[in-house]
């Protein structure tokens, strides 16, 4: 909870340690795309307190990862990416869609926003263009092979 931290699994029965990106303590999701990484930070319990972002960091050497540009946002939880948007999950604010093109400005290009529900985690796969997402209201399945312009397709409300 208080950093990202980088393995070798070259060896799956023996990971060796590689590094650290510390940041403050708070509840941490992590994607990665490439030599990108993206963390995103919350406060709430057992998260502690901090300052919810969205956290950019270069992965390119793994034994030294350095932040790219830290961005605020509302209460962000899982994330996930489909070419080039970065999906995130705010909380009571649903899933927010972002401009992932260009690393120092992705937190400040969101071009679409799904609300009307709690969203907690997406995984989006690629070969199909969905995105699947959780949250406190039940289970969602998106069509976002236009990221700028999601659509629902399917629902399973939690009761």
């Amino acid at each position: 909870a208080n950093g990202m931290h980088i393995f070798d699994n070259s060896n799956p029965l023996q990971p060796q340690y590689l590094s650290v990106f510390r940041h403050a303590t708070a509840c941490d999701p992590v994607y990665v795309d490439g030599d990108v990484a993206y963390v995103t930070l919350r406060d709430g319990q057992p998260c502690e307190t901090f300052t919810n972002q969205l956290d950019v960091v270069d992965v390119s050497v793994l034994t030294d990862p350095k932040l790219i540009r830290s961005f605020p946002m509302h209460n962000p939880h899982g994330l996930s990416k489909y070419e080039d948007a970065l999906f995130i999950c705010e909380n009571t604010q649903g899933v927010k869609v972002f401009d992932a093109s260009n690393h120092e400005t992705v937190g400040q290009k969101m071009i679409a926003q799904i609300d009307g529900f709690q969203a907690y985690d997406i995984i989006t796969l690629k070969d199909k263009g969905l995105g699947l997402v959780i949250g406190a209201n039940g289970f969602f399945q998106f069509d976002i092979t236009d990221p700028a312009e999601p659509v629902l397709i399917s629902n399973i409300i939690a009761q």
